[in-house]
């Protein structure tokens, strides 16, 4: 396993990340889900990365049991937190962020948070107060550094000229063959900065691993035909074009000797911006597999390629206003 410098902070964070959005603590059965950690931790992958809004606690609960006994130091904690836990609980207000911390460290048996992130920004809360209830948070020992994810760029930049709070470390998009819309603002805005991007979904919710073919039926175990998980599977990335085009990324994966979500990793972590990317799992399997990732020796122009196959989702295509629809009916609840 890879270790990288997170941003302008003190930690040192794997190159592969394991998640939590719809598997522990509710998706994934606690057993296997536990022994999807242990992969994770025998793999080297020492950043675990939730949020108090999966499963409304049950992912941070879950990460506090299968993390019992586990020496602190051998494990990167990151959550986050502004996405309703109750009617009259969201948001980034300084009264938030001292409550939802707090539960957050409860439910995962832990006395501080290595990376507190909001989790997207909130318009209704000034940004300064933001920032200074955070700062206060790391003063106070609970939390080490703070990040971000998916802010807009403007945004982003308003906290670099603040005086006298803490910075942020780092970002985290949504980032992958797929979907490149970060590339546009958000890395430039972060780079210099010191500011890392540890992305998530960078296998698509599963569509870059070349398990759908574009004649066959969907897969049973798969996330998309999970009533649950299914739910913020975008459909437009069932359509034949994107399916074709993974199964020729499979292709110049198989002839080069890796899987199609190995080539579809290393794409992204051969990205200078890119510190660490956030891999779910259903199974231990697919934790060790996408581990590989890392040391996979994969040639520059078969990189290229990869990125040639696969058709990236720019603003107007229908992937991307799915995504802006799903934010703005989120924002509203």
């Amino acid at each position: 396993m890879q270790y990288r410098q997170l941003g302008d902070s003190d930690l040192r964070v794997s190159a592969i990340a394991l998640g939590s959005w719809l598997t522990f603590g509710g998706g994934v059965e606690r057993r296997r889900g536990i022994a999807c950690v242990r992969a994770a931790l025998d793999q080297g992958i020492n950043l675990i990365d939730t949020a108090n809004a999966y499963g409304r606690g049950a992912a941070e609960e879950f990460l506090g049991e299968a993390l019992a006994g586990v020496p602190r130091d051998a494990y990167v904690l990151a959550t986050k937190l502004y996405f309703p836990m109750s009617d009259t609980d969201r948001g980034l207000s300084r009264a938030q962020v001292v409550k939802q911390l707090d539960a957050s460290l409860r439910r995962l048996r832990v006395d501080h948070i290595d990376l507190y992130q909001c989790h997207r920004y909130d318009p209704d809360t000034p940004l300064e107060e933001t920032m200074q209830a955070l700062t206060d948070a790391v003063r106070q020992g609970k939390v080490r550094c703070i990040g971000f994810s998916e802010w807009p760029a403007d945004k982003i930049r308003a906290t670099l000229s603040m005086p006298g709070v803490a910075r942020f470390v780092s970002s985290q998009p949504q980032y992958s063959l797929l979907w490149r819309e970060p590339e546009r603002e958000v890395f430039p805005a972060c780079a210099g900065n010191g500011i890392g991007q540890i992305v998530w979904s960078p296998l698509a919710q599963g569509l870059l691993t070349g398990k759908y073919a574009p004649d066959g039926p969907v897969p049973k175990d798969c996330r998309a035909a999970d009533a649950a998980m299914g739910l913020y599977f975008p459909r437009e990335w069932m359509r034949r074009p994107v399916l074709e085009a993974v199964q020729r990324l499979r292709a110049l994966a198989e002839a080069n000797g890796l899987t199609t979500a190995q080539l579809a990793l290393a794409w992204v972590l051969k990205n200078p911006m890119v510190t660490a990317a956030i891999v779910g799992a259903s199974r231990p399997e697919q934790v060790v597999a996408n581990a590989r990732a890392v040391d996979a020796k994969v040639p520059a122009e078969v990189l290229e390629e990869a990125g040639r196959i696969i058709p990236p989702q720019g603003r107007n295509t229908p992937v991307a206003l799915w995504w802006r629809l799903r934010r703005r009916v989120l924002s509203l609840l």
